[in-house]
């Protein structure tokens, strides 16, 4: 497989901390008191109410973006840190001010940072111990998984790197569901004591009821915390699901919040297509995806690197892959265009229309190699040929990827000489 999926983007829905504490505040779990502030004065008036409530100034700010490792992240403002205690409103709006409209940039954002437009404010609860607890899919259970620590509140990755025996694993047979057993046992396991181990398993229950129910991948509570009085909190909560399940978790997924992913996954759930951009310089439109991953394997290996997963599916129209096409020029490292489509379900023909009005309507400068195969392939040869728009097509997809692959390479060596090459179309 190409090296350039490693850094593919997810396919999971990820929805922000406050939505998930909700979630779990109307499963009646323990979460601390909270409210979603836009503004630096929203966030003063939060931490008054709050101090009326709880009879502290102290308040914690977290900022909301989706993104893990804000512990440690870095705001364009020059602010350390995407999680702080305050200790008193005045400084809440100072810090909340340094976070909003700011852009926080953490070990997953990369150079391209994520937007912070909102933030958590929260009771601050003292802690008297942390755990760790989490329910995930897990290939190697055939199901869900339990994972626990008595280590919450760290880098769960490097406690289960420098210790792994502090890492406590129990699969559920999700045809049987969480037996009460197994949630006391995992309690037990993770440090809880008397009352809490109690509390601790009502929780682990509810978790797995809210994991099953809403088509969760994930659900991570780091720290499930226990205070000084005995009662057991989730206090932060992430929680991802399945993209599968969207047609029936419609209310889940009306929580996802665009401004925080790429514009292009905007754009292609937009048009229906199943879009994942990579960090390469071809780009790919094929029909299927198994048609698809084959296509990025065999640039691979003649040496080049997918820009894209593209599949446009077996009832595409003309707009789409009109579409699909804006979508693979918008990455300006694609520095030239494989399209491979086998027409069973799929029409060569509407691909090719397609083809040719994005060509057309865009102005493409760039390598296009296209291979047709299957249902009405010669009329979309005849539909190409009589265009206006010269296709390099090509029948084999051998020498199709050979060919986007040194047509890629031209175009790059070009860009860095600071020679102007252009490929026009018709050439």
């Amino acid at each position: 497989m190409s090296p350039s999926l490693e850094n593919q983007q997810k396919r999971h829905l990820s929805i922000h901390e406050h939505e998930s504490m909700t979630l779990l505040n109307h499963c009646g779990i323990s979460v601390p008191k909270y409210k979603v502030a836009k503004t630096a004065d929203e966030v003063y008036k939060i931490a008054q109410e709050l101090a009326q409530t709880t009879g502290t100034s102290d308040v914690v700010i977290k900022a909301q973006v989706l993104a893990g490792g804000r512990g440690k992240g870095k705001f364009e403002s020059g602010l350390k840190g995407g999680v702080k205690i305050v200790f008193s409103a005045d400084e809440a709006k100072d810090i909340a001010s340094q976070m909003l409209g700011q852009k926080i940039f953490t070990k997953q954002t990369g150079e391209s940072g994520r937007m912070c437009n909102e933030v958590m404010v929260c009771e601050r609860l003292y802690s008297r111990r942390e755990y760790y607890f989490a329910i995930a899919m897990e290939r190697a259970f055939e199901g869900p998984v339990l994972v626990a620590s008595s280590q919450g509140g760290v880098n769960i990755e490097e406690v289960a790197r420098e210790n792994p025996n502090a890492i406590i694993k129990e699969p559920v047979d999700i045809m049987k569901g969480l037996q009460r057993d197994q949630a006391e046992l995992v309690a037990s396991g993770m440090g809880f004591s008397g009352n809490c181990v109690e509390q601790a398993a009502d929780i682990v229950a509810k978790l797995y009821d809210l994991f099953i129910k809403h088509d969760a991948t994930l659900i991570e509570i780091n720290p499930m915390a226990e205070d000084a009085s005995g009662k057991v909190f989730c206090m932060d909560c992430k929680i991802n699901f399945d993209d599968n399940a969207a047609h029936r978790q419609k209310d889940i997924f009306a929580m996802q919040d665009w401004s925080q992913e790429d514009e292009r996954d905007h754009r292609a759930a937009e048009a229906g297509l199943n879009y994942i951009g990579l960090d390469g310089t071809i780009g790919c439109l094929v029909n299927g995806a198994g048609l698809a991953m084959s296509t990025m394997d065999i640039i691979h290996v003649h040496g080049g690197a997918p820009a894209n997963f593209l599949d446009v599916g077996g009832g595409a129209t003309a707009k789409q892959v009109a579409e699909a096409f804006k979508l693979i020029t918008s990455d300006t490292k694609v520095q030239a265009i494989l399209v491979n489509i086998f027409g069973g379900i799929m029409r060569c023909d509407i691909i090719a229309q397609g083809i040719i009005d994005a060509a057309s309507e865009m102005k493409i400068t760039i390598p296009l190699v296209v291979r047709l195969q299957g249902t009405r392939v010669e009329d979309a040869r005849a539909l190409m040929f009589s265009s206006k728009v010269k296709i390099l097509p090509c029948d084999n997809l051998d020498e199709a990827a050979k060919m986007v692959v040194k047509l890629a390479n031209i175009v790059s060596l070009a860009k860095e000489a600071d020679v102007n090459v252009k490929f026009t179309l018709p050439l």
